[in-house]
Parts: C-alpha cells; sequence; structure tokens
C-alpha cells in the first residue's frame, strides 16, 4: 500500500514532493498554534510606530525553525523575527546559494492581535535563490495554498487557476500604493476596476489571487521576502503574471526587509495594471 498524497498536493511524482510534504507538516503544526493562542494573546511589542509583534510571532517562528532544523539542520533561514542565519556551508540567505527557507510565522500580526481572522503563516523554500516550494495556511478557514515550481498550485490539494474574467471592470483588487501620485494612481485603478481591497495579510491577498478570490494583486513597496515568497509561487504556478511594481523580476532573495513589491494578474490583464499603478 503505498501512502496517501499529503494534504496540499496532487498526485505525480515531484523533485520537491518531500519538501513540500513537511512545509505542509510544519505550516499545520504552526497554525495549529496560532489557533490555540487566538483572542489570549499575551504581549503585545512594537517593532515600529505600526508595526507590532506578540509572543505567538515568537512562538510559532521557533515552531517553525526547529522543524526544520531537525529534518534539514544544514539548511539557511530568513524568518521575520529571528533574522537570517546561514547555510552550514556559509552562504548567506542573500547570496541566493544553496536551500534557504523564508519564514513569515503570522502575516497579519495587527489582524492576529486584534481578533481580526485574516492572518496566516507562510512558508517557502528558496534553491539557489529561487522559490521552488510555497505554502501558506488560514488556520481560521483551514485554506492550504500549496505550489512547486514546476509543479501546479493547490487549494486543500485540489489544482486552482487564476481568474478568467474578460473585462477589467469585473475585477476586484488587493491593493496599496505608495510613493509619489499614489493618490492618483490610486483613483486611476479604482476607475478601470469594480473595486478595491485592503485585507491586512499581504501573504493571504496575494495567495487569493492563485482561485481567483481576488482578480489580481498590487502593493507598491512595504513588503518583505517572507511575505511574498510563498504567495507569489503560488500565484505564478496559478497562471498570473507576477512582476515587481516596475515590472521586474518579482522575487529576489537579496532585497533588503520592507522594499518588496508585487503586481500579480492574469496575463491578459497584467500590462494594463501596470500601467494604471505605476
Amino acid at each position: 500500500m503505498t501512502d496517501a498524497p499529503a494534504r496540499g498536493s496532487v498526485g505525480g511524482a515531484s523533485i520537491h514532493a518531500d519538501d513540500l510534504a513537511l512545509t505542509i507538516e510544519i505550516a499545520t503544526a504552526a497554525g495549529g498554534l496560532l489557533m490555540d493562542r487566538y483572542e489570549r494573546v499575551e504581549r503585545v511589542d512594537y517593532k515600529g510606530a505600526r508595526d507590532i509583534v506578540t509572543e505567538v510571532d515568537h512562538l510559532s517562528e521557533e515552531l517553525i525553525i526547529a522543524a526544520i532544523r531537525a529534518r534539514h539542520p544544514a539548511d539557511g533561514i530568513l524568518a521575520e523575527e529571528s533574522g537570517a542565519q546561514p547555510t552550514s556551508a556559509g552562504d548567506v540567505a542573500s547570496s541566493g546559494r544553496g536551500r534557504i527557507w523564508i519564514i513569515d510565522p503570522v502575516d497579519g500580526t495587527i489582524n492576529y492581535a486584534n481578533g481580526i481572522p485574516v492572518f496566516c503563516v507562510s512558508i517557502a523554500l528558496a534553491i539557489d535563490g529561487r522559490p521552488a516550494v510555497g505554502v501558506v495556511l488560514d488556520p481560521t478557514r483551514d485554506d492550504l495554498f500549496a505550489a512547486t515550481a514546476g509543479g501546479p498550485a493547490t487549494l486543500n490539494g485540489t489544482p486552482i487557476a487564476v481568474s478568467d474574467k474578460e473585462t477589467l471592470t469585473d475585477f476586484v483588487v488587493a491593493a496599496s500604493l505608495a510613493g509619489r501620485g499614489a493618490s492618483s494612481r490610486g483613483r486611476n485603478l479604482r476607475k478601470a476596476i469594480r473595486i478595491s481591497r485592503s485585507m491586512g495579510s499581504s501573504a493571504l491577498a496575494l495567495a487569493y489571487v492563485a482561485n481567483g478570490r481576488f482578480d489580481a494583486f498590487v502593493q507598491q513597496g512595504g513588503m518583505s521576502n517572507w511575505d511574498v515568497a510563498a504567495a507569489g509561487l503560488i500565484a505564478e504556478r496559478a497562471g498570473a503574471t507576477v512582476t515587481d511594481a516596475a515590472g521586474g523580476p518579482w522575487f529576489d532573495i537579496g532585497r533588503g526587509a520592507r522594499s518588496v513589491s508585487v503586481v500579480a494578474a492574469p496575463l491578459g490583464h497584467h500590462a494594463r495594471i501596470l500601467e494604471l499603478t505605476r
């Protein structure tokens, strides 16, 4: 008797199957921790004027890293709270060499701390500078988005695809514009689409592009690699065109914290959304 496919996977061989199964296992454990502590947060600290961290962020990250270290002690780590840890070969996370796990233990911490059920766990594995495995888990809905490089994007094991809406005026877009002229660019975008939304969890909103809950995603800066590494891969494998806000590559492991931007949309509409927002 063969083992059943891991939750979030589909049948068929994959060179990343073992890593995907492990990532799903770890994300599920971290999601369980988040739900055990949900609406029972004991400590909130301020990382900046508008950025907070709770004890649950730290507990979730510790759980994730310990599970990775138990199976892959030689791998590197890039995590939101504890930062970067090199591989056993001495390759730093930003080098683009080796296996680097990219971790956001609670994406949407402000929502989580306020009892708003919109947050997720995001875990990606980058190999030689490119995302190879990505998992985003919304533990409040038990929604597990997953993908591997070269494989399909899935939601709870079922393949998913981006929106097939024909006209931009029907689009619901997760949007956060920034920089000079953001107000006028935002008005231009809103005139062209049905409506824009902001969830407070970048990773979850970007993952939603993969199954059409959002027709597109635009965020011009303010994110970090742990916000996008998993969800960007999932959206891309679901058929989205994914770039940065200037139309260039969406992922660069060497980018600094809070310097990442992403535009993700179906191929036929990506160029127009990019034009409206830059």
